[in-house]
């Protein structure tokens, strides 16, 4: 009998799991996965990193390293060692989990999850079945890639992006259907890596949950560096034919084909709760897939929560590791928020995006009255010392009382700036605040005073 029973060990999960355990919780933590860490970790966010860290690196030896000074010579890369490399940064963190679960006397158990009744688990691998009883249970299942009626994932020659993640050698064409984060980020290390890269996006613009000036220097970034773009298409069909794929796709209202040599669909993801036997405890997801919960994360069962990908909301890791601390917190009885106003959303290419709080478009639609800063990294003596001048600042403030409503970001090291912009979110900062606070120099993080003086 356990105290908490965590089903997921993902960013969600084993944060969660850990936290539960610190508090004085006897925990135990479910997974399908021999190693812990979910999507994000296993084949989502941290792979994906390490690939783009490589590939960035490789590109600047390759293209940018003359401009300091540097005769390299030709510049060759192995790419078996630099996928090794990933997955030995993957392998240490997850040691690092287990090693954590350890320390705090978290029981990890292999298999398939689904409920028999609302307190009891039965956990399932291969022909090994076991039953685990808890007083209170997280699910923290996350979420799978989507793929079309009309192309199925093969992981071949269609791939999600786990498959992106794995590849034996980087092909000659690619196509990216979705020209979101996951999208661009890995359509950016393939392209790096010599790959001629088209991504399809139905819409007309790219990363549409960023602010629009966002995604127009973005896509005008990317365009330059040599990834091509179909905006405004719709994949209407699919052809595969020894080794290639054919895609008719609609495109001003034309019809035409693209043909590659892998297609990576990266459309959206789902939240993975199908095979939970919800059913058979009354929880009832809606028609896309997601756990009902209340403000405290609790499902109709009360003893029963949901955090992560399997509720609505933004599929961030960094969103449910905030939730999964938030419920352990609740289930002891202690006071716990989620600012969701404050949570960042990042895209690693190069440059970087990154922003928080409200879009230009969104505080408008909320009836605010608005001031806008915009500050340029061409102007900062940083980012000319690194030879990364791309991109700006953007800062929306409400004009009546001088908060800070929304920080947008394109340029060099976004992922890392952001963090000023969402501390001022949470802790309420006006952009007097941020204009009067004395920013190291020379450093990129002046941009964002600048963009902040320029709001006043």
């Amino acid at each position: 009998m356990y105290d908490l029973i965590v089903v997921g060990s993902g960013p969600g999960g084993y944060i969660a799991a850990i936290r539960a355990a610190q508090l004085g919780l006897k925990v135990a933590c479910i997974d399908k996965r021999k190693s812990p860490g979910g999507t994000c970790l296993n084949v989502g966010c941290i792979p994906s990193k390490a690939l783009l860290q490589s590939t960035e690196q490789l590109e600047w030896l390759q293209k940018s390293s003359g401009d300091q000074g540097f005769k390299l010579g030709e510049v060759s890369l192995d790419f078996g060692m630099m996928m090794s490399r990933k997955e030995g940064i993957v392998g240490g963190l997850v040691d690092g989990i287990h090693s954590l679960f350890k320390r705090y006397d978290i029981a990890y158990l292999q298999g398939n999850a689904s409920f028999i009744d609302p307190h009891t688990i039965e956990i399932v691998d291969g022909t090994e079945r076991q039953t685990a009883v808890a007083k209170f249970i997280i699910i923290a299942t996350g979420s799978e890639p989507i793929d079309l009626p009309f192309l199925r994932f093969d992981e071949k020659t269609v791939i999600s992006s786990t498959g992106a993640l794995c590849l034996k050698e980087p092909p000659k064409r690619l196509v990216v259907i979705g020209g979101g984060a996951i999208g661009v980020e890995l359509a950016s290390v393939y392209r790096r890596l010599g790959s001629a890269v088209m991504i399809v996006e139905m819409l007309e613009t790219i990363t549409p949950t960023m602010d629009p000036a966002i995604c127009k220097q973005l896509l005008q970034s990317l365009k330059k560096q040599g990834i091509d773009f179909m905006l405004g298409a719709k994949v209407t069909g699919a052809q595969i034919n020894k080794g290639t794929v054919t895609l008719g796709i609609e495109h001003k209202q034309k019809n035409t084909q693209l043909e590659a040599d892998i297609a990576l669909i990266a459309i959206g993801r789902r939240p993975y709760t199908k095979q939970l036997g919800l059913e058979a405890i009354g929880i009832n997801p809606t028609p896309k897939g997601f756990i009902p919960v209340d403000g405290n994360f609790k499902t109709s069962l009360p003893h029963i929560f949901a955090i992560g990908d399997v509720i609505e909301g933004p599929m961030l890791a960094h969103r449910a590791s905030h939730e999964g601390t938030a419920v352990a917190e609740l289930i002891m009885g202690r006071s716990a928020t989620v600012n969701y106003m404050s949570i960042p959303n990042v895209i690693y290419t190069h440059p970087e995006a990154a922003s928080v709080g409200l879009t230009e478009v969104e505080a408008k639609e909320a009836g605010l009255n608005i001031v806008i800063g915009t500050s340029y990294f061409r102007g900062n003596g940083r980012a000319r010392c690194n030879g990364e001048t791309e991109g700006f600042v953007k800062i929306i403030g409400e004009k009546t009382t001088g908060r800070l409503v929304g920080m947008h970001i394109v340029g060099p090291h976004a992922s890392e700036l952001i963090a000023e912009g969402i501390l001022a979110l949470d802790k309420k900062a006006t952009i007097h605040d941020i204009a009067n606070a004395c920013h190291p120099h020379p450093t990129l993080s002046e941009v964002m005073m600048e963009a902040a003086i320029n709001c006043l």
